[in-house]
């Protein structure tokens, strides 16, 4: 703009002016007492419409004298961590990373406060809009600045842990403390999620903190509530529409994680395995009734067998150990039966191994329980008994026509070789505490191939009504609901559209039974069509008791609010 043109009474003065004297001086002068210039210079830092150039020679001045800007100074540091660097010039980025680097390697009491501005910058900045004379917030969701800014972000923070070897351990908790409300916008959540995986690529020892974090917000989200919507209209739910964005970025990041140029990558496939797991023990186990987040796991343990049978050989072991809580025990067996049920990818011979090892526990429980001489079902004492069976009954209804395909002779000898009309006979009466569909289904299945005849107990169970009893400060109480293990089934069917994409081609979905399998007793039939469960509806029955990235698919990803992508290697490598 040329000097004679300007128009002096509607335009701002330019500003190619500073006040007061240089950084160094103007410290100096502060540890005098004279604050006026000190004062004067955090109000020329804070000025919202500060130009590069200005920031550009601030921030020059204070790497010079760095060493001097102790914790007496913390203000004015706060001060130039709110400068806005993101998305400026390449020039201020530049400079700005590089203050940042000379800050923390020379003053570590600041490592902390530069690690929570960078990780606020994670999400897109809000702006007030208005519309019709209303003002509101909305997220600055410009697509082609967002991945070059969080691009910036994520140099800030690889530079300060090349500086500072210690910044793993201040950083999990920042992330968890910024994490956005988990109420808010799904463009927001997708961002800050897809963020903090990014910083587990490039920072691999916080990956098991960063996952339990995001897990545990997810889990937030995920229920029973959700899994019961008709599929048609789940998506129209905003917290199933934010879920679903969530676990697709989320098993974008297992999937390439776990391959590097479109071939599986055992060593780190193996590493995020043991770190899933972990976060499954912790989190995803004890969580009644979640919907989806397990299918983080069950989406790893499709790349490779071994990864399969390891996830059922560590669920086995929890079974099996006497020291864990009977409710942990029994959402093991759980996933266990459920797992074997629904995941298309292990092959019978895992599933008869898996039946082998519950079946031979089964009767060495009943061998246990000989002198028992009750005419009522106690799942407090008898839980994991009950669940056991449950799994077994469960695997089979799913499984049987895999066994039997091929050899059906081979496949009935298997079956007889397993003694279930012992199971279904004892004392214990396993048919009355599980769930009622799975009774009949198994019932109907073992029934035409004469391997075991269920009807028997299950129209005396019916006549008698036979209580089932829990125990509890003031007494025994019995129930009669129609789940009373208070059950659920881990990998009931996936509802969720978008990330629903990978899980599909994996998942084994019911087959309704031929006319033969159906063929019983009238009172039975009619008991099944009143127990209708998930494998007909997608749902589980309520209960009324309780028992106690490769590059190029950043990239890609990041030029859509729409689209997920995994964090880039290319970062992790370069280090």
């Amino acid at each position: 703009m040329e000097l004679d043109n300007r128009d002096f009474l509607n335009t701002p003065p330019m500003k190619t002016v500073r006040f007061g004297g240089t950084v160094a001086d103007t410290l100096a002068k502060y540890k005098k007492g004279e604050l006026s210039d000190y004062e004067l210079l955090r109000h020329q830092l804070a000025d919202p419409e500060i130009k590069d150039a200005q920031i550009i020679n601030w921030l020059q001045e204070f790497r010079s004298c760095v060493t001097l800007l102790s914790k007496e100074h913390e203000q004015l540091i706060h001060t130039v961590l709110r400068l806005p660097w993101v998305g400026r010039s390449q020039a201020v980025v530049e400079e700005y990373l590089s203050f940042l680097s000379n800050l923390v390697s020379a003053q570590t009491v600041y490592l902390c406060s530069c690690l929570s501005m960078v990780v606020s910058h994670f999400i897109p900045k809000r702006v007030t809009l208005s519309e019709g004379g209303v003002d509101f917030s909305d997220s600055d969701d410009e697509y082609e600045n967002l991945p070059r800014n969080f691009e910036q972000c994520h140099q800030a923070l690889q530079l300060i842990s090349r500086y500072v070897p210690s910044t793993d351990r201040f950083l999990t908790p920042i992330l968890q403390e910024k994490f956005p409300f988990i109420q808010k916008s799904s463009r927001t959540l997708e961002c800050y999620v897809h963020n903090l995986l990014r910083v587990s690529v490039y920072v691999p020892s916080v990956r098991r903190d960063v996952l339990e974090i995001i897990i545990e917000k997810m889990l937030q989200l995920d229920d029973e509530d959700l899994h019961v919507q008709p599929p048609s209209s789940i998506m129209a739910h905003p917290v199933a529409e934010r879920l679903d964005i969530l676990m697709a970025v989320l098993l974008t990041y297992v999937k390439d994680v776990c391959h590097v140029n479109g071939s599986l990558h055992l060593d780190q496939t193996k590493a995020l395995y043991r770190d899933l797991l972990t976060v499954f023990d912790k989190v995803i186990l004890p969580t009644h009734a979640c919907s989806h987040v397990q299918y983080a796991l069950f989406y790893l343990c499709s790349f490779r067998l071994a990864l399969s049978e390891a996830f059922l050989e560590h669920l086995w072991r929890l079974v099996q150990n006497p020291s864990q809580a009977a409710v942990l025990r029994q959402a093991a067996l759980g996933y266990m039966g459920s797992f074997l049920a629904r995941a298309k990818f292990i092959p019978v011979a895992t599933v008869r191994a898996c039946l082998d090892l519950l079946v031979s526990w089964i009767h060495s429980y009943l061998d246990s329980q000989d002198s028992v001489d009750k005419q009522f079902c106690d799942l407090d004492l008898h839980g994991p008994f009950y669940s056991a069976c449950q799994a077994v009954f469960y695997t089979l209804v799913f499984r049987h026509r895999a066994m039997l395909d091929g050899n059906m002779k081979r496949g009935l000898e298997y079956l007889q070789s397993l003694n279930l009309e012992r199971v279904v006979m004892s004392q214990l009466n396993p048919l009355k505490v599980c769930l009622p569909t799975v009774t009949h289904m198994f019932a109907a299945i073992m029934r035409r191939y004469q391997v075991v005849f269920c009807y028997t107990v299950i129209e005396r169970n019916s006549r008698h009504m036979l209580p089932v009893v829990r125990s509890s400060t003031g007494g025994d109480r019995v129930s009669t609901n129609t789940n009373p293990l208070d059950c659920f089934f881990p990998f009931d069917p996936y509802l969720l559209k978008r990330s629903g994409k990978l899980i599909q081609p994996l998942y084994q979905v019911w087959e309704e039974p031929t006319e033969s399998e159906l063929h019983a007793p009238a009172a039975t039939r009619q008991a099944s069509r009143d127990d209708e469960d998930d494998f007909l509806c997608g749902e589980t029955p309520k209960t009324e008791c309780i028992v106690g990235m490769t590059p190029s698919s950043y990239e890609s990803g990041a030029l859509s609010p729409s689209s997920v992508g995994s964090p880039p290697f290319s970062l992790h490598r370069g280090l």
